[in-house]
């Protein structure tokens, strides 16, 4: 039986797996100790049971587990990266190369490293959100010291050329960041295979804990240093002190061995799932899928409802469908998606797309429902929209200039 809501926002945060609660729930009451106690059993239990945990999230991403550097998620992640890395390598040089479509935890990093005296190019990307490689090749400079790029976008699911990427970092002798955040678990990831060097990822994006991620940093050929960004009592390496959180550490482990073996058939699942939710829409006049078709996550559709705003869309069955207009991290700002916008489209077409974002638990009454309740809005607001009226009236250079 179909139960509402129905959630379909799993780029922003996935839900808890079962699985991983029960994995954790011990490490709250009996298993409580200190992972930095090792003067006592609680403090070796717990430790045992980060060590566990970083074994199964360096398999995640075929990695050595001691290359595994636990954090608050992937913000931290990203930020520790970044910045770890611009002030290690500081006698190298000072420019950083980034992409346009980065989440906002890499971008406004960059923008704090450029009030630090950084320096930083922004590769641009085409219509469909992908780069062009002579364009990044081009901008890579004696001072060039690390290239960040996402594995696949947060609100397009558009996945970048990693190895490709990778081996222009090598060949210029720069370190390689990837921000892995939504592909970790929805892909198979090598870091070895790839050759990256530095990889960010979460736990609540793969049905995991909030509050709890990793930062892969590799440590031979080449090894990476990083300048901590929180000091403290020299844990995880002395890349980031604090306590650390045992109980948000044991799920994200589980969670990552769950992905491991179900990573496959729930991207067959969710790709069947996508390309119906989308094949049914684009049967509509004026739907269109925002980015590439074919170099995509399989999870997440980003798409263009023409002559409807799309907050009025999602309005009209929000509290049925969750969805959202882009990324959880600026859906409250009123500016448009900054993604979207890199892709050439105007301000009132990013206002009128909508991000789906399925996950494992996603049904297919589900997504039939929801194609049903999307499409009955469509042609109702449609009915009575000025917008719609004036493109049939072949108005539409007046709808799309501003």
């Amino acid at each position: 039986m179909l139960k509402l809501p129905i959630y379909l926002d799993n780029s922003a945060t996935t839900p808890c797996d079962p699985r991983v609660l029960e994995a954790m729930l011990p490490y709250f009451t009996e298993k409580f100790g200190n992972a930095a106690s090792r003067s006592h059993p609680f403090g070796w239990v717990a430790e045992e049971a980060v060590d566990h945990a970083r074994k199964q999230v360096a398999k995640l991403i075929k990695a050595d587990p001691p290359e595994i550097v636990f954090t608050s998620g992937a913000t931290e992640s990203n930020n520790l990266a970044l910045k770890g890395v611009f002030e290690k390598y500081a006698s190298k040089g000072n420019h950083i190369i980034t992409v346009t479509t980065e989440h906002k935890s890499i971008l406004d990093t960059c923008k704090h490293i450029e009030k630090l005296g950084g320096h930083v190019s922004y590769i641009k990307v085409n219509d469909k959100g992908e780069i062009d490689l002579a364009d990044l090749e081009s901008a890579i400079t004696g001072n060039t010291i690390l290239i960040s790029v996402m594995y696949g976008n947060n609100e397009i699911g558009v996945i970048h050329p990693i190895s490709e990427i990778a081996a222009l970092a090598n060949k210029n002798n720069v370190l390689f960041h990837i921000d892995a955040t939504q592909a970790a678990g929805k892909i198979p990831i090598d870091v070895n295979a790839e050759d990256i060097h530095l990889l960010s990822l979460t736990s609540h994006k793969m049905y995991g804990p909030k509050g709890v991620g990793a930062l892969y940093v590799r440590r031979k050929d080449p090894r990476v240093k990083l300048i901590a960004q929180m000091d403290g009592g020299g844990h995880e390496r002395s890349m980031r002190s604090g306590t650390l959180n045992v109980p948000g550490i044991v799920g994200f482990g589980a969670a990552c061995e769950l992905c491991l073996h179900e990573m496959k058939p729930d991207a067959e699942r969710l790709r069947k799932f996508r390309d119906k939710l989308e094949t049914s829409l684009l049967k509509l006049e004026e739907i269109y899928v925002n980015g590439s078709l074919s170099q995509r996550l399989p999870h997440i559709s980003n798409i263009l409802f023409k002559y409807l705003e799309g907050e009025g869309l999602m309005m009209s069955f929000n509290k049925d469908i969750a969805i959202s207009s882009g990324s959880a991290c600026t859906s409250a700002s009123p500016e448009p998606s900054h993604v979207l916008k890199a892709l050439g489209l105007s301000d009132y077409l990013a206002h009128s797309s909508i991000r789906f974002s399925l996950g494992r638990f996603t049904t297919e009454e589900e997504v039939d429902y929801t194609i049903q309740r999307l499409t009955d809005a469509v042609l109702k607001l449609r009915e009575r929209s000025p917008l719609w009226e004036m493109f049939k009236e072949g108005k539409e250079h007046q709808l799309l200039t501003t």
